[in-house]
């Protein structure tokens, strides 16, 4: 099978694996319990083939790996490879696998007894992998294996557990190489999104969106980084944009990708670091923080200026905005703070502070980050005059799960050579969705060579010189810009006066054609009669 088949195969079979749990709970609860489960798998799967590895001979299945585990557990050799290869340790009656045996009736325990299956195995296997790493430290708390909303007792519960672990058992999620799991699984986080509404944002950028983002920084400057990068996300949600940056500079330069990322939602934080994992990247390379990335300043700037930041920060979140910050030097030099109830340009210059000279930052964010005053204007102001913003970007409507207003990027440098300003309407290029509108391949494209050659297309781009900003008092809203007005075609008046003689003409003929009818009527009541020479009376004197 085709490896882009294996993939779709893998994604379309950890999809359905969430039937048992859709009629209980909706997606933004059930991605939880779905995704902790076959990150488990994964983890469990991986050990087991390491077991393979170290003690078969290279062909046996995950039950027989489990066999040699369970026989050569007190074995020091054994255990010493598998810590010195892994960050995580599983005891040998906490593996998957040997929970799907007890669930299939096929476990027994230590004394050679009968081992059945309930919740609290589970719960244990959980526990006991937290606790082998500060890495894995809360990792499965959202996991809520005592929720009511798995069933009403202990034992549906487990039933319903147990049928979801059943569902995802046939699958190799850890035979395959990481990129078709880490696909897999951006996979169902993005489909888990399309089923949560509004709820999505709070985890997930659209994937194209996301690619997007992720290739506006690398325009011009992706043979810079052949080996390897820093990037920053401080609002990273799942983590898929950061990812994005393996994907699109390739596999040898992805090995030395440094990831560093920011959340402040501890489940959505988790997630992020599921999906690093699954997706191949070596925890060395990879520093990811639980934290509010306003109201404390992360990383720590002496140590980490960045070759990228990416960002698709909560749109006119609510912040402190206190007068302290006004000393914060993310902030200090801009002299006002983005207003309490639009933390907008907090995360702007947050993210532009981490970045480095010769780096490029793109960020999402509502339009009135283009054109809103006083504090705001104030900020926009002085990032135009030190020439820091590089591109404006208007996007479609509804693209995101959880807002349908337009939105715009912003690409900003700190290596600009001059302070004009290149823009791009890019909001009527779209394909439109059941329920969000998606940015194709084509509509990508077109920006990212638009943006490049960075040179006026009409009603689509254009490149404003400080002077034309300055002018519109520093005012970036893009129609100012970018006219994509299209005149009508002009009127043929001469056609539509033929026209409207041909229209009354066949009016004419069909009132005479009445009037012929209407005269062939009688009845024996006069007042009908007077009513039918009156209308008759009217067309005859119309037709005249």
């Amino acid at each position: 099978m085709a490896e882009n088949e294996k993939t779709k195969s893998l994604e379309s079979a950890l999809y359905s694996a969430a039937d048992a749990l859709r009629s209980k709970m909706d997606a933004n609860e059930y991605k939880n319990y779905e995704l902790g489960i076959i990150f488990y798998k994964y983890l469990s799967d991986k050990l087991l083939y390491q077991v393979r590895e170290d003690l078969g001979t290279g062909n046996e299945t995950l039950e027989e790996c489990q066999k040699l585990y369970e026989e050569n557990y007190e074995d020091s050799e054994l255990q010493d490879d598998l810590k010195s290869t892994f960050s995580y340790s599983i005891d040998r009656y906490h593996t998957f696998t040997y929970l799907i045996d007890e669930i299939n009736g096929k476990a027994v325990d230590e004394d050679g007894k009968p081992k059945t299956f309930q919740i609290t195995d589970l719960a244990d296997a959980f526990n006991s992998i937290e606790s082998t790493s500060k890495d894995f430290d809360g990792l499965f708390q959202d996991v809520q294996l005592y929720s009511p909303r798995l069933g009403n007792n202990a034992q549906k519960r487990t039933d319903t557990i147990a049928a979801v672990m059943k569902a995802i058992a046939p699958l190799d999620v850890a035979g395959n190489d990481s990129d078709s799991l880490g696909d897999a699984y951006e996979y169902l986080i993005g489909k888990f999104a399309s089923e949560s509404g509004k709820k999505a944002g709070e985890f997930y950028t659209p994937q194209r969106v996301s690619e997007l983002l992720t290739k506006l920084t690398l325009v011009g400057k992706k043979d810079n980084y052949k080996d390897g990068m820093h990037v920053y996300d401080p609002a990273m949600g799942s983590g898929s944009l950061l990812l994005n940056f393996k994907k699109y500079l390739g596999p040898d330069a992805g090995k030395h990708i440094i990831y560093y990322g920011q959340e402040i939602n501890v489940s959505t934080y988790n997630l992020a670091k599921m999906n690093m994992i699954l997706h191949g990247v070596d925890s060395a390379n990879c520093d990811l923080r639980n934290g509010d990335t306003l109201d404390e300043d992360w990383p720590p700037i002496a140590d980490n200026l960045f070759d990228a930041v990416v960002m698709n920060p909560p749109y006119s979140l609510h912040w402190s905005a206190n007068k302290g910050f006004l000393d914060d030097p993310r902030f200090n030099s801009y002299g006002v703070l983005a207003p309490k109830s639009k933390a907008d340009y907090a995360f702007l210059l947050h993210g532009f502070y981490h970045l480095k000279n010769t780096g490029a930052m793109a960020i999402v964010l509502p339009h009135g980050v283009l054109f809103r005053g006083a504090a705001e204007g104030k900020i926009r102001k002085k990032l135009l005059e030190d020439g820091s913003i590089d591109a404006v970007i208007g996007l479609p409507a509804n693209l995101f799960y959880s807002t349908s207003i337009p939105t715009v990027i912003l690409v900003l440098k700190k290596d600009k050579k001059d302070r004009s300003v290149f823009f791009i309407d890019a909001s009527k290029d779209f394909e439109k969705g059941k329920k969000q509108n998606i940015l194709r391949e084509e509509d990508i494209q077109k920006i990212l060579d638009t943006y490049e050659k960075r040179e006026d297309v009409k009603r689509y781009a254009h490149l404003a010189t400080f002077d034309e900003i300055k002018e519109n008092d520093f005012n970036l809203n893009i129609p100012r810009y970018v006219d994509t007005f299209v005149p009508e075609p002009p009127v043929d008046l001469k056609k539509v006066a033929k026209e409207l003689t041909k229209t009354q003409k066949k009016i004419d003929k069909n009132e005479k054609e009445l009037v012929g009818m209407l005269k062939e009527l009688t009845s024996d009541d006069q007042d009908v009669m007077d009513g039918l020479h009156d209308i008759i009376q009217y067309f005859e004197g119309d037709i005249k």
